[in-house]
C-alpha cells in the first residue's frame, strides 16, 4: 500500500509546476558567500575561457603538414675528409633522417671460422661435446662448426663458428641539420612556413645563419650539438650510444593579429630508453662488398648515431560570433551556481528554525480556471473590487501578495 501512494504522488507531482520565488535574506556572511562566489566564476569566463583559451573564436586542430629534412656537414677521420653521402641515412629525408657519430668499422672481412663471443648464451663450452655441429643460435653471430676453440689469447674456450671475420675502428663527426617544414589550415585556407620570404638576401641567410629562439626564429638550421643541448643530453654520451630524439614544431596561430604573428616554436626530448640500459641508444649496420683474387670480402661497419623525428602540431583561432554566443550564454548560466550554493548554505547551516524554507517553499491551491484566477490577482494588486473569488476546492487563500 505504501509503494502504491509513493508512486501515485509521484505521478501527480510530475504534472506540478513550480517557479522560483525571490527572497531577500538580510545576511552579510550569506551575501559575503554569494558574492564571492559569483566573483570566482566570472573571473574564470572572463579569464580562463576568454582570454587564455580564446573561446570566443573557432578552432582548428588537425593541419596538414609536409616536412624536408636535409644533413649538411664533413667529418675527419685520419688524414680522409668525408661529407655527408657517407655519414647520413638518407642525405635526404622526410620527418625522419639519422646521422652517423661514431662508426666502428672492420675492413677485409672474409668468410671464415672464429670463436663466438664469449656474451653469447651457451658460447663457453671445454670440449667439443659442448658444441654441436651446424647449429644456429640466433643470439649469436653465425653457425656453429661443433669444435671447441680458445677464445684469442684468452684462458677460456668457447665454441668456433662460421662467419665473418671481426676488428674494430672508430671515427666521430658533427653536422647541422636543415629542417624545412609548410603548414596548412584548410579551414582558414592558411598556408605559413618556418622560413621568412625574403628576395633580396633568402639564400645569403641561409647560408649564414643557424637557428636561435630570439635572434633567427625563421632559421632552419639546427646544429647537432645545439638539438643535443636542449634535449638535455651530453653530445660525447650521443656519440658513444647514439640515441633517437624528437623534434617537436608547434604551431600557434591566432588568425585575428598580424600575419607575422604565426611563428614555430621548437622544442627536443629524448625519445628513446635513457643511457645505461642494454637497449638504449641508436645503431645500426650495413656492408660494402668487393672482390679481391676472386674472394669477396666486405666492409662492415656498425654506426652509432641520432635518429631525428620531426613531429609537427597546429592550432590555428580566428573569431567568430557562434563560439562567442554559446560560451557568453554558459558564462551566464553559471552565474546561478552562486544562488545553488547559497540555498544550500542557507537551509543547512543557518536555516535552524525553518524560518527561510517556511517563506521559500509555499504550495499554492490547485487552479482550475487560469483567466479567472489572473483576474482575480490584478483587481486585488490595483486595490479594485474582485468580481469574484477563483474557483477551486477548498484551500488555504492566496493572500495579497507583495502587500504584507
Amino acid at each position: 500500500m505504501g509503494l502504491l501512494e509513493f508512486i501515485k504522488d509521484y505521478f501527480l507531482g510530475f504534472w506540478d509546476y513550480e517557479t522560483p520565488k525571490v527572497m531577500v535574506v538580510k545576511n552579510k556572511k550569506l551575501g559575503v558567500i554569494y558574492r564571492g562566489v559569483q566573483f570566482l566564476v566570472i573571473t574564470y569566463f572572463i579569464w580562463y575561457v576568454f582570454i587564455s583559451q580564446k573561446a570566443y573564436q573557432d578552432s582548428e586542430t588537425r593541419p596538414e603538414s609536409s616536412v624536408y629534412t636535409k644533413m649538411k656537414g664533413t667529418a675527419l677521420q685520419g688524414d680522409h675528409i668525408l661529407d655527408m653521402v657517407e655519414y647520413v641515412r638518407p642525405s635526404e629525408g622526410g620527418d625522419v633522417i639519422s646521422t652517423i657519430l661514431r662508426r666502428e668499422v672492420t675492413h677485409n672481412q672474409r668468410q671464415g671460422t672464429c670463436a663466438e663471443h664469449f656474451t653469447v648464451p651457451s658460447a663457453n663450452c671445454s670440449k667439443d661435446a659442448d658444441c654441436t655441429s651446424r647449429e644456429v643460435n640466433f643470439d649469436g653471430n653465425g653457425q656453429r662448426t661443433g669444435r671447441c676453440v680458445p677464445y684469442y689469447n684468452q684462458a677460456f674456450k668457447t665454441c668456433e663458428i662460421q662467419t665473418w671475420s671481426v676488428t674494430n675502428k672508430m671515427t666521430a663527426i658533427n653536422f647541422t641539420v636543415y629542417i624545412k617544414n609548410a603548414i596548412h589550415f584548410p579551414k582558414f585556407k592558411v598556408l605559413r612556413g618556418n622560413i621568412k620570404p625574403n628576395k633580396r638576401n633568402g639564400q645569403k641567410y641561409l647560408n649564414k645563419c643557424h637557428y636561435n629562439e630570439k635572434e633567427h626564429p625563421y632559421c632552419p638550421i639546427f646544429r647537432l650539438g645545439y638539438i643535443a643541448e636542449q634535449a638535455r643530453e651530453k653530445f660525447s654520451e650521443l656519440c658513444r650510444t647514439g640515441g633517437v630524439i624528437g623534434v617537436f614544431i608547434n604551431w600557434k596561430c591566432d588568425l585575428d593579429l598580424d600575419p607575422s604573428e604565426c611563428t614555430p616554436t621548437y622544442s627536443f626530448r629524448r625519445l628513446d630508453l635513457r643511457k645505461n640500459l642494454p637497449s638504449s641508444g641508436y645503431n645500426f649496420r650495413f656492408a660494402k662488398y668487393y672482390s679481391k683474387d676472386g674472394e669477396e670480402f666486405r666492409t662492415l661497419i656498425k654506426a652509432f648515431g641520432i635518429r631525428l623525428d620531426v613531429i609537427v602540431h597546429g592550432h590555428a583561432g580566428r573569431f567568430s560570433i557562434i563560439p562567442t554566443i554559446i560560451n557568453t550564454v554558459t558564462a551566464m548560466t553559471s552565474v546561478g551556481i552562486c544562488s545553488i550554493i547559497c540555498d544550500w548554505i542557507m537551509l543547512t547551516f543557518i536555516d535552524k528554525n525553518d524560518i527561510y524554507s517556511d517563506r521559500k517553499f509555499d504550495d499554492l491551491i490547485q487552479i482550475t480556471n487560469l483567466s479567472s484566477s489572473f483576474d482575480y490577482l490584478n483587481s486585488v494588486v490595483l486595490g479594485q473590487k474582485p468580481k469574484h473569488a477563483p474557483r477551486g476546492p477548498p484551500g488555504p487563500s492566496l493572500g495579497n501578495p507583495g502587500l504584507k
